[in-house]
This record gives structure tokens, sequence and C-alpha cells, in this order.
């Protein structure tokens, strides 16, 4: 299998879609942050310092998706049609977890768009919280469904 971003002599590129079909293509990511029961219940009761924590990373997460092709070097710029970001608290993990949707109608996918999304909103949790919990932890952040596009349809764990 070769890698899309090289090009024959190994050097990186935007791979060309010019020749792709234009699809209804989507992207979901999960990941979380993982913190201290106490700094959990800071966010449940809205009274973190920086306000209202869930609030603040779902549109971080939103901008993150949009700005996607600006932080990550060979990104498309890519119309996005719709970023769902979806933040939850979870006293299992302790912590919160968080996904995001994104869709386009496109020549490529947006599980990078997704991926950013999901990055950007969890460091927007540990930003607001940092003053209380500094040993939190941020992980599990991988796509778990992409579809549309020439390589059709991924689930994770299918």
């Amino acid at each position: 299998m070769s890698l899309t971003h090289f090009d024959g002599e190994g050097r990186a590129h935007m791979v060309d879609v010019s020749d792709k079909a234009t699809t209804a293509r989507i992207a979901v990511a999960e990941g979380w942050v993982r913190m201290e029961p106490t700094t959990l219940a800071l966010v449940q009761q809205g009274s973190a310092k920086k306000g209202d924590v869930l609030g603040v990373a779902r549109l971080a997460g939103i901008m993150g998706a949009k700005k996607t092709s600006d932080l990550i070097p060979l990104c498309h710029p890519l119309p996005i049609t719709k970023v769902a970001v979806e933040l939850e608290a979870d006293p299992d993990l302790p912590g919160v977890r968080i996904a995001a949707t994104v869709k386009t109608t496109g020549q490529t996918g947006v599980e990078m768009e997704a991926l950013t999304a999901v990055s950007t909103a969890a460091l927007t949790v540990y930003d607001m919280l940092k003053a209380a919990d500094r040993g939190m932890e941020i992980g599990g952040i991988r796509v778990i469904l992409k579809d549309g596009g020439k390589s059709g349809r991924y689930e994770a764990g299918a």
C-alpha cells in the first residue's frame, strides 16, 4: 500500500482530488478528557472559574473543524455542510466524552475535520479546567465512522 501524501520521490504533496467524484461524505470521531471527580463536579455544577466549559468547548470544536486546512498542512479546504460536537459528563470515566460529526459534499473526506473538532474541544476543556486539575488526561481520539467516496464505509469495530 502506498501513502497518498507522498510523490514518487517520497516528497510530501497535497493529493490531487480533481478527478474524484463529488459525493456526500460524513465522518464521526470521538475522544475523552479524564479528570478528578471534583473537577468533573465543577463542570456539572457550572461553577468552573472560566464559565460554561461544555458550551465553550462545543464552539471551539466547531471552529477547529472549520480551520482544519489551516492547521494540517496537506488537508484540502472543504465546504463543510455540518459540524456537530457533543460533550457529555461521564462519572465513570471520570471526565468528559466528546463526539464530533462532520459532513460535506465534495471530492475528499472529512475525517481530519472530525478529529480536529474533537481535539480542539478536548484542549478547550483542559484549558478551562487546568487551574483546578493539571493532571487531566486527553485520549481515545479516533475516527469511529467514515462514509462516502471511493473507499466506502468504515466503522470502528465492524
